[in-house]
């Protein structure tokens, strides 16, 4: 060495997996997805996306990599806190009634919610994002200035939409094309800004190098089972098993690793 500078436990896989589409909600679906289920208030969701804003904003953040839960605990894998993951950018913001704003916009990584074995690059915002979240906590990694410098460039450009794969799997493996889940987007990006390329296979070959993927422990009879039968988990991109997939925590260690000034937070509700 993205040099100074969906994500599921045994149980909560094995649910994915025999439980079809409805068990992926809060993984990297829309947080407004019909049938959501709401956990809290609107005053709940909206003070906390206050107060996670008002977070980011105090460390200087022009832009961050932000997280949230949208399952319990107990239902995620060891290692596996967070179940989505996007940037947060700092912008001018136009309401409804052409008022401008200053505040942050969210670029994500969604997966439909007619065909969740596809994603799609969408914008919103952090009363949105939250909305379907099953607790009221966010991960936030704040980069060094230098690399946020870096990733508002390629978000700006054509690199960002160039580095989405639609293909999508909750599983998807880092290393490898072919499909690709929210945090595997996040890391695309990211290195897209350290090394400043959007050449794929040279992003691809530092990953491998120097980013440490988390495994995905799960009976290989239920993965088989399951990808037969649930369209958003695929095997196809994982040359070898345990799968592995990207997490937040393993992007916040990456990132504390290399690049000098990075900073990974935790956000609760008062």
């Amino acid at each position: 060495m993205k040099n100074a500078f969906r994500c599921v436990p045994a149980l909560a896989l094995s649910a994915a997996l025999f439980a079809g589409t409805a068990a992926a909600a809060g993984f990297s679906s829309s947080s407004t997805q019909a049938g959501e289920v709401a956990h809290f208030s609107a005053d709940q969701i909206v003070g906390f996306a206050k107060k996670v804003e008002h977070t980011m904003a105090a460390k200087g953040a022009r832009v961050a990599i932000l997280a949230r839960m949208g399952r319990p605990p107990s239902e995620l894998p060891e290692g596996m806190h967070f179940t989505h993951v996007a940037f947060a950018v700092y912008s001018e913001i136009t309401t409804t009634d052409g008022r401008k704003l200053n505040g942050y916009s969210i670029y994500n990584l969604y997966q439909r919610d007619d065909r969740p074995e596809v994603s799609d690059l969408v914008q919103d915002f952090p009363v949105d994002f939250f909305a379907g979240v099953a607790r009221l906590e966010a991960g936030i990694i704040v980069p060094s200035a230098e690399l946020q410098r870096r990733l508002l460039d390629v978000i700006g450009s054509p690199t960002y939409a160039a580095l989405h794969q639609p293909d999508y799997s909750v599983i998807a493996n880092p290393f490898t094309l072919g499909r690709q889940n929210c945090t595997e987007f996040v890391l695309d990006v990211v290195n897209a800004a350290i090394y400043q390329t959007g050449d794929i296979k040279v992003i691809k070959a530092n990953e491998k190098a120097f980013f440490t993927a988390q495994p995905v422990n799960v009976n290989p009879l239920k993965l088989i089972f399951g990808s037969m039968f649930s369209a958003e988990v695929s095997t196809s991109d994982q040359p070898e098993l345990p799968p592995v997939t990207a997490t937040f925590e393993k992007i916040g260690e990456y990132l504390q690793k290399y690049d000098n000034g990075a900073l990974v937070l935790t956000v609760l509700a008062d």
